[in-house]
């Protein structure tokens, strides 16, 4: 079992997550297939110990154990996996200061990727 970073964190990336993982299994893309590898961070499935400490520090509330990931993003379970296959274009990436988004925010964005949860 392991943690997913799903699609709501697009384009929204807060790497509040990245600075509380104690294994350093979050990773940026860094590669140039923007397609196959959106902006967003990713879990090594792999490396996870499923301590699930990454989740509440989300305030894009992207992050579900691989087991709860709503319907809507179960194909980020799989497009967090295939980091598996290309790690060498991943990197743990620097923690950036950014502003915490408003509620009205977040709930755009799950608005955005038809999540009502």
């Amino acid at each position: 079992m392991a943690w997913v970073i799903t699609s709501l964190c697009r384009d929204c990336v807060d790497m509040s997550c990245v600075e509380v993982c104690p294994v350093d299994c979050i990773y940026e893309y860094t590669g140039k297939d923007k397609e196959a590898f959106p902006d967003q961070l990713y879990i090594d499935p792999e490396e996870c110990i499923n301590c699930g400490v990454c989740e509440p520090e989300c305030p894009w509330e992207a992050i579900f154990e691989d087991e709860q990931v709503p319907g809507t993003f179960n194909g980020d379970i799989a497009l967090n996996a295939q980091i598996l296959e290309t790690k060498d274009s991943f990197v743990v990436p620097e923690k950036e200061e950014k502003a915490r988004p408003s509620a009205d925010e977040v709930q755009k964005n799950k608005e955005k990727w038809g999540y009502d949860g």
